[in-house]
């Protein structure tokens, strides 16, 4: 069993973040928007400011009461948005249950959405035609959500082929299943997704060669679930007693996946880092 190292890719890749700014002498300012009080996304939101950081990138964060309606986030985004000195925006998930999520992220203009997540964003994404490369640094760099590119880049890095896998992916949210569904269907793989839906969930995921699992629910899935030599990427996040958890039991699954991120270190760091490599790009296309 190899553990796929994430932390350790992401710091490569944030590297070369840190060398193209200081190298164009670029200056770069990431503004994040907090709603209301949430112990996860405080997580996310110090380890961006973090990483920013270190990297050379500005960090400001924005941060908005629960009660605040969805119409007034759409122009405290707006006026976010107009902020020449603003390279890039996103809004932390998940929002109240009052806000409409989608009317938000869509008020992020397309050349400031990092995360990809407006809907026209997203449409760019998943139309037929592939984004176009953008980053000479990087051959196979595209304006990606960061789950694809962090998914991506791990098993490129390892070597893990995609045409022709059995790949199942559990979970349908816009965050994980369906990006990856578009990337893994695009790149020649046979996609199947599970979701609370399915029955007999395990009938599907002992058939997976490529195992990714985005739900946000704690020893979802276990060793009895996958077959022997299957690739596990965990990209699920929740809190159980105060720590950050994936939807993966690393103790059973280990014992049969061939490559398995862990968490902490696989998906998240990546996701961060391609986070910050979106930012980079589209400063340079504007």
């Amino acid at each position: 069993m190899i553990i796929l190292d994430g932390k350790g890719l992401s710091i490569k890749i944030l590297e070369r973040v840190k060398k193209s700014i200081k190298r164009k002498n670029l200056r770069l300012s990431l503004a994040v928007v907090q709603v209301g009080e949430n112990s996860v996304s405080q997580v996310y939101i110090n380890q961006k400011e973090k990483i920013c950081k270190a990297v050379g990138i500005d960090f400001i964060l924005y941060r908005f009461s629960e009660d605040i309606t969805t119409d007034k986030l759409k122009e405290e985004i707006k006026k976010i948005s107009d902020n020449s000195d603003i390279s890039g925006i996103i809004v932390q998930l998940p929002l109240p249950k009052n806000i409409n999520t989608q009317e938000v992220l869509n008020a992020i203009p397309p050349e400031k959405d990092i995360d990809r997540l407006s809907e026209e964003s997203f449409g760019k994404f998943s139309s037929p035609a592939r984004p176009k490369p953008l980053a000479k640094e990087d051959g196979d760099s595209s304006i990606l959500p960061p789950v694809v590119c962090a998914v991506s880049k791990l098993l490129k890095e390892y070597k893990i082929k995609v045409k022709g896998k059995n790949v199942i992916l559990v979970g349908a949210g816009k965050l994980v299943g369906k990006p990856l569904m578009i990337w893994f269907s695009r790149e020649g793989a046979v996609v199947t997704v599970v979701d609370k839906n399915t029955r007999n969930p395990e009938y599907f995921t002992k058939k997976a060669d490529i195992l990714i699992s985005g739900v946000g629910r704690p020893n979802l899935i276990t060793g009895e679930m996958i077959k022997k030599g299957a690739v596990v990427i965990d990209a699920g996040t929740s809190s159980e007693k105060g720590k950050i958890k994936g939807d993966v039991d690393f103790k059973s699954v280990s014992k049969k996946a061939s490559y398995i991120t862990p968490v902490p270190g696989g998906v998240g760091p990546m996701t961060v880092a391609c986070l910050l490599e979106n930012l980079v790009i589209l400063h340079k296309e504007r």
